[in-house]
């Protein structure tokens, strides 16, 4: 019996056998997106797995190498898994309950057009530093927030930007967030140094999308031109489905108070999750029966109403296997990419060229937008470029703070 190859073994990939993997997958994400129109990124990337997998084969590489490989990486992307299956679970529950509705109710009757998108932006931006999710906040408080903005009559890319704007820096910023947690681990850094780094970048980014959605308020969306009927037409429907109170709001004020309190984010939302089930059977009178079904397939309602329908008929852990499919299968790529060394020979390519501070965070940012590009997934686009580049900072003397 042969034994298994060391890794002197293994032959480095020159850059073209490195650049292969990378260039035949994007070829097949082209025909996929712009011949077939069909923004489904899965297979591409796991015909890119195998592709590098057939690289990795020719390198030396046996399969139970490059499969260790591909788990190791994925399993950096099993903490936002599990977030993203609370986060289902939250958005059918949280309807069923009221909780969802009854937040739409209030934003209609309390809050006006003209304030309303920079309001939205401000929210999300607490909501999101308190929950350390960005898709936690969007898909509880900034789904209720485009019901609201539907009812004004506001054009939904704009109530979109401001929902997504106040969630990305509440999650950029907070210390419960995955992601910031993960930029600082892979750079060897501390989560509460780098978030202190980003604020110079932050902060101004945030007071410009404030001010820009203020004025967009107040001069491109004509207030007077909200259809009070629509608007009643709306609030009208929530009424006769649903049992409308500021108690209904406890399940969203307890997961914000256990992200206060610096509990867990996954213990937090599944509290949050269980709480919006007790509330969904003693207040709205729904079977248990029917809460698990909303916490797995989502939340089905037919109010008479289009705009609330298309709001409220979601949710659920299966909503959310599209896109947890898709970070499982682009992190599988990456970690087979990592592991036959075709990430190793791309950045020792580029690091032949860059001799300065300014050439290596050009080239850090470029890598880590080209991974998104690629890959389709923050995380990936995270771990990989933190791990590539982190010793080639700090042999150059330069903090990793400013890499992560």
């Amino acid at each position: 019996m042969t034994s298994p190859k060391s890794p002197i073994d293994y032959q480095r990939p020159g850059l073209m056998l490195a650049l292969t993997p990378v260039v035949l997958t994007l070829l097949v994400l082209a025909v996929q997106l712009f011949y077939f129109g069909d923004f489904t990124p899965h297979i591409p990337l796991a015909i890119g797995m195998g592709i590098t997998g057939l690289v990795g084969v020719k390198l030396g590489f046996r399969w139970k190498q490059i499969e260790e490989g591909i788990f190791h990486v994925i399993h950096v992307s099993l903490p936002s898994v599990s977030v993203l299956i609370c986060v289902g679970m939250i958005i059918g529950v949280w309807i069923a309950s009221g909780t969802v509705p009854t937040l739409i109710y209030y934003g209609l009757t309390l809050l006006s057009p003209a304030i309303f998108l920079a309001a939205a932006m401000l929210l999300c931006s607490v909501v999101s530093l308190a929950l350390g999710t960005s898709w936690g906040t969007v898909g509880t408080v900034g789904l209720a927030l485009m019901g609201i903005g539907a009812g004004f009559d506001i054009p939904m890319y704009w109530t979109a930007g401001a929902v997504v704007s106040g969630a990305f820096f509440g999650d950029k910023i907070s210390p419960l967030s995955d992601t910031t947690n993960l930029a600082p681990a892979v750079t060897g850094t501390d989560v509460f140094s780098h978030i202190k780094n980003m604020m110079p970048t932050t902060i101004p980014a945030m007071v410009i999308a404030f001010v820009i959605y203020l004025m967009a308020g107040f001069t491109l969306i004509d207030g007077d031109g909200a259809s009070f009927e629509r608007i009643d037409a709306i609030t009208a429907a929530l009424q006769a489905n649903f049992t409308i109170s500021a108690w209904l709001l406890l399940p969203a004020v307890l997961v914000i108070a256990l992200a206060v309190k610096r509990m867990p984010p996954i213990p937090s939302l599944f509290a949050g999750a269980l709480a919006g089930a007790v509330t969904a059977m003693l207040v709205q009178g729904v079977g248990v029966h029917d809460v698990l079904t909303y916490a797995n397939s989502g939340y089905s309602i037919d109010t008479g109403v289009a705009a609330i329908d298309s709001l409220l008929n979601r949710g659920g852990i299966q909503s959310m296997m599209w896109t947890i499919s898709l970070v499982l299968i682009a992190l599988g790529f990456g970690g087979a990419l990592e592991k036959t060394g075709c990430l190793e020979a791309i950045i020792r390519a580029i690091m032949t060229k860059v001799r300065s501070f300014k050439g290596v965070q050009t080239a850090a940012v470029l890598t880590s937008v080209s991974t998104n590009l690629v890959a389709g997934d923050p995380y990936l686009s995270i771990a990989l470029p933190g791990r590539m580049y982190a010793p080639t900072y700090r042999g150059m003397g330069y903090s990793t703070l400013n890499l992560s």
